[in-house]
């Protein structure tokens, strides 16, 4: 199948203004982002997506294709399917995060094979179990539970599920979600139109929006998750795990 993946990249973050363009082990955050992207066995193709001229000459100056977007749209998402939108030929899109350089090109995959797999699934994302306990109480970290057939019940910054009873031992899973998503085209299309719900507005999680309205999320669960880069420490960070070799 024709699976596009598209990288949404916007300069004007609030926390981290320019952020794929910050240098990491000297490249920017938005070509390792894209190298990863395309080593992915199922991807057919890689664009970037953004609203800024800067960043779209960085992708152009290695040698990525980029594609202009509008400035309005209020997610990476509905940047997504503006792209989506021109590439009739895309059976399946792929939502890349712009800030995850460490991402594992078999995670893209397994989000893929997750929607490919199904034919009535239309969404899907990625989810790893969560190891350090801190993170379940940290509302940075979005957390998610499924039913037995691996749907997402739902996204939230609060811990869930909540341990009720501590009196006892209690063996609790806790998903952390990765925010990866992977589209069949017209779905996609569909969830640009929707408006935004309550749970949207009130959790800033953009996913909410294809729960909301009645639809399923299948989440691909893997053991080992990408890192985020959303301040100058986590720079720091991926680049003592590159020069590790995380990055090879």
């Amino acid at each position: 199948m024709n699976t596009l993946a598209v990288i949404p990249a916007r300069y004007a973050s609030t926390r981290f203004p320019g952020k794929p363009l910050i240098s990491i082990g000297g490249k920017t955050m938005i070509e390792r982002v894209w190298e990863r992207a395309r080593q992915a066995k199922l991807v057919s193709k890689v664009i970037v997506a953004t609203d800024d001229e800067r960043i779209a000459s960085a992708v152009r100056s290695f040698g990525g294709e980029v594609a202009l977007t509008r400035a309005d749209h209020r997610s990476g998402t509905e940047r997504v399917a503006e792209v989506a939108a021109t590439h009739k030929e895309a059976e399946i899109l792929v939502n890349v995060q712009g800030d995850m350089p460490l991402i594992d090109p078999a995670a893209i995959d397994a989000a893929i094979e997750a929607l490919r797999e199904d034919e009535s699934v239309n969404m899907a994302t990625l989810a790893v179990p969560i190891s350090n306990a801190a993170e379940i109480m940290d509302p940075n970290v979005v957390k998610t539970v499924v039913d037995f057939d691996g749907n997402a019940l739902y996204f939230s910054r609060a811990p869930i599920p909540w341990v009720r009873d501590r009196g006892g031992p209690v063996h609790a899973k806790h998903l952390k979600h990765l925010g990866l998503y992977v589209f069949r085209r017209e779905a996609l299309l569909e969830f640009a139109t929707f408006p935004q719900g309550d749970l949207e507005r009130i959790e800033q999680l953009e996913q909410l929006r294809w729960l909301e309205n009645g639809n399923r999320i299948r989440v691909a669960e893997i053991e080992l998750g990408s890192v985020e880069v959303d301040t100058p420490e986590d720079v720091r960070r991926v680049e003592k795990m590159l020069a590790s070799g995380a990055g090879a």
